[in-house]
């Protein structure tokens, strides 16, 4: 019972759709009509500028920690069962996800799983991070950066032999994946869309000006 309270908290802590908030209430805009339909980051960026996308950033990263901490809410997880972690963090996820305020649509997961992976394991963390601002500014594409941070974290956690974050993350890239298949399909097409920053950005733009 204790496990489901906690799930049922970290999936309307994750749930909270901030991105859909801040497009309405400060640009007056409807992030599920506009672009990609996400709520996530990339969309908020795009369509709402810098500042929006840092914000909603911020905040989907505090829905993975705060869900992810609800695992503690009935007193310290023991040692041996650290999986408690992804097992209530994974409540927010599918809460970003699949938001109950807007319809079950919502983000593709990454900044909040980030969230619950810093919970969990903090150089873990900062690795996925690395991986996705390395990917980022190679390919100046957000949905590459994402990819490559999960599966960074699989491989590392394969090569650690941390069991638990393995199957979470192998789990969840898969998700991913799938979350980004129509940005996968514009990849293949040589059509996805860039972000003002990073290697390719810089050289398109220095094409333009020949």
């Amino acid at each position: 019972m204790h496990f489901l309270i906690s799930f049922a908290l970290a999936y309307l802590i994750g749930s909270v759709p901030f991105g859909y908030v801040v497009g309405k209430v400060f640009f007056h805009k409807d992030l599920l009509q506009l672009g990609s339909g996400s709520i996530g980051t990339t969309n908020t960026l795009r369509n709402l500028g810098w500042t929006a996308g840092i914000s909603v950033l911020c905040l989907d990263v505090l829905k993975g920690v705060f869900g992810a901490s609800m695992a503690m809410l009935w007193g310290p997880i023991p040692t041996n069962m650290p999986w408690l972690y992804f097992a209530v963090g994974i409540g927010a996820i599918l809460g970003h996800t699949y938001s109950v305020w807007i319809g079950f649509k919502g983000g593709k997961a990454v900044a909040t799983s980030v969230g619950v992976l810093l919970v969990y394991n903090l150089q873990m963390a900062g690795l996925a991070f690395s991986a996705f601002g390395i990917a980022l500014f190679l390919t100046s594409m957000v949905s590459v950066g994402s990819m490559v941070g999960f599966i960074t974290v699989t491989i590392a956690s394969f090569v650690t032999h941390d069991w638990y974050l393995f199957v979470v993350a192998l789990a969840l890239t898969i998700f991913v994946i799938y979350r980004h298949r129509t940005n996968i399909k514009r990849i293949i097409n040589r059509n996805e869309n860039l972000i003002p920053f990073g290697l390719v950005y810089w050289l398109k733009g220095k094409d333009k000006t020949k």
